[in-house]
């Protein structure tokens, strides 16, 4: 909780020493914000059921998303209120409907009223412990038991700086009393279970079926710290506990009561010793437990506990605050701990810091230098549709800001140009232009203009347009060249054009003769040898290169599966069959000439002939090795044959 600091002489014991200055940076601001018509009042709810179109939106909402429900909390102003002075959190259902609850605020809202953590604008720590200081009454000590108590507690704080390090940080006198703050980290094995309950009342109760409440819950491994402040009076240990606050984000003013009774419990246990090291043990270990958060988290219920208790600060506001803090913080410690600790990366299997790596928009990361090579690569081969995660099975592409990052200049602009490209090319309306190649708009008549050189062609045969005309097949227009080489009226630079034209239309009838267009971008694609499932090289689509129609790429095989098209060649079948079963027709006429000589195979038990005075036999069958003397299945022919093992050559 925060709220205006206040000035005065005093102020100073809450200002940091210098040499605990930068670890002062990150840490929770302990001045507490005013509540909104806190205290005996308690704001009335009003609860609409509207369709999603109505659902309350904004620009800075923060969405969280389960499996069995989808909570999207709208983000407020710093104090959790809207523009109207009314905080609205707005929740989804399965059932596809938003129940919006709006916390109307009785008599206005009324900034310097006390909240449910006790004290308002001004409650700030600083004045806690004083009101605290001045409630206890000082024993009237010896020089001796004062200059005692002062060296057991500056050791105590040795210790505890000792064992907690960064954690504990050493704040300035106060009326020449010590004071110091702590840090505690909950322990939390593993990850914990955090769930917020809500009904139209605002109260937690008992989850049940009906249609006013509401239940989210997600998982966190890291908790914000409980901080414990402590002023030190010159009575303690031997007469007086130390004089703290506990502060708590994210938990409610009646269940800090509950830690800070627990630690007066323990000081009544140990009056006379130090207390300090048992309170943070305590703390950090079992803290959760002692509020039946073994397994679960509770938030809630806001507003409901009204606590006038100086030792308890509690910064829980409302639920639209509190879950995306808690997530926040969780994520933050996630990636600190991920910068400090080593990793390997999965392409070149070294080990670095996170800091050396980039993490991907699907949560795996590489290294620095092996996504940079990966993208170079891919840039300059031109193959910028498999700029995907490298990771196996992944499809998440590498996002172009990160590209920007790992690509330098030019080949950032490559990559830009080649995507631009292959966008086009996935365009069926677009063409481009035969002479200056600029990307145009086909009509519906199969005709397009150039917007750059206001060339006006036919799609089809991308010669000039010629309306009510056929195109002129590419036989013709070869043919036709070829006729005026042999013109006398031609210039040899004319000439010497159309040569470059004959020979470019010869290659392309060449390659139209044994290949296929791509359906979608029309690139020539030759099979040399597999199955009839095709993918262009170029834009990525599937087809069959039987019929020449595009598949599914999710389930490239059910195009197959009808009949109407065969996976393999008939020919392609046949050749492979030939072969197979010219080696079995060879192996089972030696069989037969030769049944006195042979073997039955180790492994499918058929029979097969000695030629020669060879022992390594090869199986027809099952395609095994396997030796005639040992009669064992050989892996390796030079481990097996040799000096210390079986003679590859004898007679009988």
């Amino acid at each position: 909780m925060r709220g205006k600091q206040q000035r005065g002489a005093e102020d100073s014991f809450f200002a940091p020493n210098p040499s605990a200055t930068q670890h002062n940076l990150g840490l929770p601001n302990h001045r507490r914000p005013a509540r909104r018509n806190r205290g005996p009042h308690q704001p009335n709810l009003k609860y609409r059921v509207v369709n999603k179109p109505e659902a309350v939106s904004s620009s800075n909402s923060h969405s969280v998303e389960d499996a069995n429900v989808d909570v999207t909390v709208a983000c407020l102003n710093l104090h959790g209120e809207d523009a109207g002075g009314a905080s609205e959190l707005n929740i989804v259902d399965g059932t596809d409907r938003v129940a919006c609850f709006s916390k109307v605020e009785e008599g206005g809202g009324n900034d310097d009223d006390d909240d449910g953590g006790g004290g308002g604008d001004n409650d700030d720590i600083q004045t806690r412990l004083d009101k605290l200081l001045c409630e206890i009454e000082e024993p009237d000590l010896s020089e001796e038991q004062i200059r005692i108590n002062d060296q057991l507690q500056q050791d105590e704080i040795l210790v505890v700086e000792s064992i907690y390090g960064e954690n504990v940080f050493g704040l300035e006198r106060w009326k020449g009393l010590r004071c110091f703050q702590i840090h505690i980290h909950i322990d939390v094995l593993g990850e914990i279970a955090i769930t917020a309950k809500l009904n139209c009342l605002n109260r937690l109760e008992t989850v049940s079926s009906s249609s006013d409440e509401f239940l989210y819950t997600f998982k966190v491994q890291y908790l914000p710290p409980i901080v414990l402040t402590c002023l030190l009076p010159k009575s303690y240990p031997s007469h007086q506990p130390p004089i703290f606050t506990l502060s708590v984000k994210w938990l409610e003013p009646v269940k800090i009561l509950r830690l800070c009774s627990k630690l007066d419990s323990i000081w009544a246990e140990q009056q006379g010793q130090e207390v300090i090291y048992p309170w943070v043990e305590w703390l950090h270990g079992s803290s959760l437990s002692h509020l039946g958060f073994d397994e679960e988290i509770t938030l809630g219920p806001y507003g409901m506990n009204v606590v006038q208790d100086e030792h308890v600060v509690s910064g829980a506001e409302c639920i639209d605050m509190d879950i995306p803090f808690l997530r926040n913080y969780n994520d933050q410690r996630h990636n600190e701990n991920f910068l400090k600790e080593l990793h390997q990366c999965n392409i070149c299997f070294g080990e670095y810091t996170g800091s050396e790596f980039i993490r991907l928009p699907c949560m795996h990361f590489f290294c620095l230098k092996c996504l940079q090579t990966f993208a170079q690569i891919h840039v300059k081969e031109g193959t910028v549709s498999n700029l995907q995660c490298p990771e196996a099975k992944c499809t998440v592409m590498i996002p172009p800001g990160l590209l920007k990052h790992l690509l330098d200049d030019k080949d950032y602009e490559r990559w830009e140009s080649m995507m631009l490209e292959k966008t086009l090319a996935s365009m069926s309306d677009i063409v481009y232009c035969p002479r200056c190649e600029t990307p145009c708009i086909e009509d519906e008549d199969q005709h397009a203009q150039c917007p750059k050189c206001y060339f006006s062609f036919c799609t089809l045969c991308r010669e000039r347009r010629h309306v009510g005309i056929a195109c002129m097949s590419l036989d013709m227009k070869l043919q036709i060249l070829q006729d005026r080489q042999n013109s006398s009226h031609l210039k040899e630079d004319q000439k010497r054009r159309e040569r470059e034209k004959i020979n470019e239309m010869l290659s392309m009838k060449e390659i139209h003769r044994d290949s296929k267009l791509c359906p979608s971008c029309d690139m020539a694609i030759s099979r040399t040898e597999g199955c009839n499932k095709m993918k262009c090289g170029n834009c990525e689509q599937y087809f069959c290169y039987r019929c020449n129609k595009a598949i599914d790429p999710s389930d490239p095989y059910g195009h197959f599966r009808d009949g109407s098209c065969e996976l393999f060649p008939r020919e392609m079948v046949e050749s492979w069959q030939e072969r197979i079963n010219h080696r079995q027709a060879v192996g089972q006429l030696q069989a037969e000439l030769f049944p006195q000589r042979g073997l039955t195979c180790p492994n499918c038990r058929q029979f097969n002939a000695k030629i020669g005075n060879n022992n390594h036999l090869f199986c027809w069958a099952c395609q095994s090795h396997y030796c005639y003397l040992c009669k064992e299945i050989v892996r390796r022919g030079t481990k097996h044959y040799g000096p210390k093992g079986c003679k590859q050559h004898s007679d009988g």
